[in-house]
C-alpha cells in the first residue's frame, strides 16, 4: 500500500526524531561555568572594568555563547553587580555566590562543586563534564572551546583537562633563582649548579595558561578536581593571556587588538 505525502512526511519525522534521540544517549551534557567574584585585589573590579569597550566578563559570555556547546551555560558570582552585567549579557546567574565560596580561602574545587550540586538540586540537572572559563582570558575563542567538547566527547581515558601554552624560550629548572634577604639569590632547585645545559638541549616546557578547564563530574563528586589523567590542551599563547596585574592588563590588550585586526 502506498504511502500518502503526509504519511511519508510523518514516518521520516518520527525516523529523524529516534535518531536524535538515540545520538541524544551518547552525546555528554555539558555545563559551562564561569566563575567571577566581586573582590578582585590586585586589580579593583576587575571582572567588570571595561577592557576594548566591555567588560571583560564579557568576552567570556560572548565566546561561550557562540561555540553552541553548553546545555546550560552559567555564571558563578557573589556580587549583584557583576550578576547584572552577566544576565543582561545572556548568561544564566541563577544564584549568588555564598560568600564562604568569594575567599580568597576557598578553592577552585569548592565553587565548581557548589555550582554542579546546585544545579543538581534546583534544576534536575547532572552534567557529565564542565567545562570553566575564567573572565580574566579574554583571549580564548569560540573554537578553544569547541574543539575542548570534542576532545573530552572522544577521550574516555582522561578525567580533566587543561589549556596550556609553550614557556617562551627553553630554560633550566637550575637556573630559577630566589632572593634569600640582602639581595642574595640562590637556586630554587637545591642543586650542584655545575649540570647546566645548553638551551637548546632542553626539552620544551608549559605553563597553566588558565584559559580553559574542563572538569568531570564524577570526580568532582568524590573530591577530586583534576582525577587521574590530565589532559594538556596547547593553545598559541596569543590567546593565553591571563589578567592578573596591570601590567597583563596592557599586554592582553595589545594582544586581543592585534587579534581583532586580524
Amino acid at each position: 500500500m502506498l504511502l500518502t505525502k503526509k504519511e511519508r512526511d510523518d514516518f521520516m519525522i518520527r525516523v529523524i526524531m529516534s535518531v536524535v534521540c538515540i545520538y541524544s544517549l551518547f552525546m555528554k551534557k555539558i555545563l559551562g561555568l564561569i566563575t567571577a567574584r566581586g573582590g578582585s585585589k590586585r586589580l579593583p573590579r576587575k571582572n567588570i572594568k571595561e577592557f576594548l569597550g566591555k567588560p571583560l566578563l564579557v568576552w567570556s559570555i560572548d565566546v561561550g555563547k557562540q561555540s553552541n556547546v553548553f546545555d546550560h551555560f552559567i555564571l558563578s558570582t557573589d556580587d549583584e553587580e557583576i550578576a547584572s552585567i552577566g544576565k543582561a549579557h545572556g548568561v544564566d546567574v541563577p544564584f549568588i555566590r555564598p560568600a564562604e565560596l568569594a575567599t580568597d580561602m576557598a578553592t577552585s574545587l569548592d565553587v565548581v562543586i557548589h555550582a554542579v550540586n546546585w544545579m543538581r538540586e534546583n534544576r534536575k540537572y547532572y552534567a557529565d563534564w564542565i567545562i570553566l572559563l575564567e573572565p580574566s582570558c579574554p583571549g580564548r575563542q569560540s573554537f578553544h572551546i569547541q574543539e575542548v567538547k570534542q576532545i573530552i566527547e572522544e577521550r574516555d581515558d582522561i578525567d580533566s583537562l587543561v589549556g596550556i601554552s609553550r614557556v617562551p624560550g627553553r630554560m633550566s629548572y637550575l637556573k630559577q633563582l630566589e632572593n634569600i634577604g640582602d639581595e642574595i639569590v640562590m637556586p630554587v632547585v637545591k642543586s650542584e649548579c655545575t649540570n647546566f645545559k645548553r638551551n637548546q638541549d632542553l626539552p620544551i616546557t608549559y605553563y597553566v595558561n588558565s584559559a580553559i578547564y574542563a572538569f568531570r563530574v564524577n570526580n568532582l563528586l568524590e573530591g577530586s578536581l583534576w582525577g587521574k589523567r590530565r589532559y594538556g590542551y596547547e593553545m598559541d599563547t596569543v590567546y593565553s593571556q591571563d589578567i592578573d596585574s596591570k601590567d597583563d592588563w596592557i599586554v592582553a590588550e595589545a594582544r586581543m587588538k592585534h587579534l581583532l585586526e586580524q
